[in-house]
């Protein structure tokens, strides 16, 4: 397993050793201590998500409260998606930069999304099946949105399929509603690095 960590610092691109023969493929996904060792501390696992989604679907850009926050460990099950992680955290060096990864069936990588950060993805195929673990359960009053089109922000979505046919973006009504980054800065909604780390220091002890 490699672990690289992206341009949002604390967000990880995970690459599993994968085993073929004539069966298939097998792979360790998510291995706990690595994990750990990458972040500085346990990944505390409470809840476990499926979502599948047609093609030109786009989920977020979401985030929750911090504290507690909550931390995610994505991968795609089937078919292909192109999985983003925003810096949110106000006054963070890299406030409002973004980072992504392509997950999908051949490499079948995983992405850390850390407590403070915002998650995006956009559906490449129709079916595709993303499944999430949460260092945290869902608490509607805690979960917020920022804009996944705002340019402030500035995502490079994917325009087309993996075989080139162009795609139709899909976002629910919540999503396209959401404020921008900077509505959401102004308004206080969104986490401050300082509290964000501080919860995180209390994770390390």
């Amino acid at each position: 397993m490699q672990i690289r960590e992206l341009s949002v610092p604390g967000a990880f691109e995970i690459t599993p050793v994968q085993h073929h023969d004539d069966r298939g493929v097998f792979l360790e996904w998510f291995k706990g201590p690595s994990l750990a060792e990458a972040i500085g501390h346990p990944f505390d696992l409470q809840q476990a998500n499926c979502s599948v989604s047609a093609a030109g679907s786009l989920r977020g850009i979401h985030f929750a409260d911090v504290p507690p926050g909550q931390a995610k460990y994505v991968t795609c099950l089937s078919g292909s998606v192109y999985d983003v992680v925003v810096d949110i955290r106000v006054g963070s060096p890299t406030f409002g930069a973004w980072d992504a990864v392509l997950l999908d069936t051949s490499d079948r990588r995983a992405i850390y999304i850390p407590e403070g950060a915002g998650h995006a993805f956009l559906a490449l195929e129709d079916g595709s099946t993303v499944a999430y673990l949460c260092s945290t359960g869902y608490a509607p009053g805690r979960e917020h949105g920022i804009d996944p089109l705002d340019p402030t922000v500035g995502v490079r979505w994917p325009t087309t399929t993996p075989d080139g046919t162009e795609l139709s973006l899909l976002i629910s009504e919540k999503d396209r509603a959401a404020p921008s980054l900077m509505q959401a800065r102004d308004s206080g909604l969104l986490p401050l690095a300082v509290d964000v780390q501080t919860y995180l220091d209390g994770l390390i002890n």
